[in-house]
Formats: C-alpha cells, structure tokens, sequence
C-alpha cells in the first residue's frame, strides 16, 4: 500500500470556500506515563511551504529539527501544553483538547477555519473547523503541526529528563516503555508523572498498602 503524502488541497477547498487564514492543528503526547500533552497550530504561507512536511512520526529526529527551525520562520506557529494536573482532573482526551484550543488562539494573526487531526472538534474552539483521521498524513498544515508539537515536547522531555535522570525521558519522551516503567518501580513517582494512568497509579496504590 503506497504512502499518503500530504497536500494543500484541504486548506484551498476552505480558502474557496470564503475562509482566509487556514492553521492546521495537531497534539502530542496523549500515551507518555509523564509530561504535558502538547499541542501545535501552524498556519502556512500558501507561496513559502517548506519541502518534506509529513507525519512527524515518519521522518527522523534530525529531519523534525531543521523542519521545526523553518516552520518557525516562514509560518504562523503557536505552541501550547496541557499539565500533568490538568490530565488528571479533565482526562487524557480533554486535556489534549484544552491543549489545541490554546494553541489556535495563540497564533500571531487570527485563524478563521482550523483543519484538526482526528474526530473531534474541541469544546470551546470558537472557530470554523473540520476533522481529518490520519490528518498528518493528508494536510501539509497538520503535518506541520504534529512535527512542531514533537519537536517542542522532545525539547521539554529532555530537559525534564537532566532534573529526573535515570527514567529515560531523553529516549523515551515518557512513554511508558520497559526502562520507564522498571524506573518507575524503583525510584518512583515524580511531580510530573501522570497519577492517573494506571502503571503510575497501580505503584501509588501499593506504596499505601
């Protein structure tokens, strides 16, 4: 099966459709056992997009990073978190959902239509918008998106990961991988683990018993 390569033809069919300014929106972080889940809003320059945008999980670390360096300059791009707590008391889904919200009213120049990688328009996104399964692999903006809220939650992950050593966060971005969960199990739970996920939650318990 040949790979999706991402266009512009989601963000023209809105721009014919009378919008003008077009971000493409897209998360990361919804599965890591700690950080924030971050979310990026990228609107392009229809005559300056950058070569190579796609699925951030389908390009190289070094590739991301020059592409992050670009996007920074020749787009509209607005970063934005949700916090541990904020996944603890709202759940995984919203707390993502908060994230993207944040990031759409973030960008430099109002957006009055959002392209959304997956199902769902967010509760309190106050702007035109239409979903897109798969959306990194079918909007260039998407695409632009999941590769600058990568890079920027990779960059936090390390830095957390110097403050917290031994769990891996450098390598793992706090996902639950063997070496995170082992870690877990030895030196336990930190401020910016998430409590309510359950191999977080599961070693809380048995430390009460």
């Amino acid at each position: 099966m040949a790979k999706t390569i991402p266009t512009f033809e989601y963000e023209e069919d809105a721009i014919n459709s009378g919008y003008s300014r077009v971000a493409g929106v897209d998360e990361v972080g919804r599965g890591p056992l700690a950080g924030p889940v971050v979310a990026a809003a990228v609107v392009l320059d229809p005559d300056n997009i950058p070569d190579g945008l796609n699925d951030s999980k389908q390009m190289s670390a070094k590739k991301r990073e020059a592409l992050y360096d670009i996007l920074k300059d020749v787009a509209d791009v607005s970063i934005a978190e949700a916090s541990v707590r904020e996944i603890e008391e709202i759940n995984i889904l919203q707390a993502s959902h908060l994230a993207m919200v944040r990031a759409v009213s973030g960008v430099k120049q109002p957006v009055d239509f959002v392209l959304i990688d997956g199902n769902a328009v967010p509760r309190g996104l106050n702007v035109a918008a239409g979903t897109l399964i798969k959306g990194d692999t079918r909007s260039l903006s998407i695409a632009a998106a999941s590769i600058v809220a990568k890079v920027w939650r990779d960059r936090l992950m390390l830095s957390l990961a110097q403050q917290h050593p031994g769990y891996g966060w450098e390598t793992n971005a706090g996902y639950p991988t063997p070496q995170h969960k082992a870690r877990l199990k030895s030196h336990g739970v930190t401020l910016h683990h998430r409590r309510t996920f359950a191999p977080v939650h599961n070693i809380l318990w048995q430390e009460k018993k």
